[in-house]
């Protein structure tokens, strides 16, 4: 195309300057998962494990997982291209707040209960107020939902070990205002333009 005025189309034309083509950047991608029990929150893995790259065969785009669920860890995974969006998730001025189940060894007393409210200290520091709520117990096993606003690694479980009631499963279920929902372990789906609103929302992007 020489004339002025032409319009060309970034992703179906060959656009070339100097010679050179043009790159197009990737269109932002907001990807939902259910991280199974046994993947890594990476892309690869020197080790050999599976990872959360191989769970999304069908997504061409490269995408980066925001946060970490550990390997026996199982629940909501939010993966995009979207650094700024990634950056303000993780950040700990925005608080984002994340819920998750856990089924610990044993059945905390209510003052075990305030001490994992208010703060249970760790070798870096009394971690911040936590939301707590028993759902079931039985046979010696309860089943406890926390909502944290900090990101520790692997806070949840050295806060239950601290405690002294050993983690046995973990799931995250919510990440600010997203939830996992009927997700099957395995499954991932696109966000909606309702749940992508919100989500830049709760960290202050219009």
């Amino acid at each position: 195309m020489t004339q002025l005025g032409t319009k060309a189309n970034a992703k179906k034309d060959l656009i070339t300057i100097d010679g050179r083509p043009l790159r197009v950047a990737d269109e932002p991608l907001y990807i939902l998962l259910h991280k199974p029990v046994g993947v890594v929150t990476t892309l690869a893995d020197p080790e050999g494990r599976p990872t959360v790259r191989e769970l999304l065969p069908d997504v061409r785009v490269r995408v980066f997982p925001v946060g970490r669920l550990d390997f026996y860890s199982s629940g909501l995974l939010l993966l995009t291209n979207d650094g700024e969006l990634a950056l303000r998730l993780t950040h700990p001025r925005y608080g984002v707040r994340k819920t998750y189940r856990v089924k610990v060894k044993g059945t905390p007393p209510p003052e075990v209960l305030a001490q994992l409210a208010a703060g249970v200290r760790l070798e870096e520091g009394v971690t911040a107020p936590a939301g707590v709520r028993v759902l079931r117990s039985r046979e010696g096993k309860t089943w406890l939902e926390l909502t944290l606003g900090e990101g520790r690694k692997r806070e949840v479980r050295r806060m239950c070990e601290q405690v002294g009631h050993p983690v046995e499963k973990l799931m995250r279920i919510t990440l600010g205002p997203l939830t996992l929902g009927n997700l099957a372990p395995g499954e991932h789906r696109d966000l909606t333009e309702r749940e992508l609103r919100a989500l830049r929302h709760s960290v202050g992007l219009a």
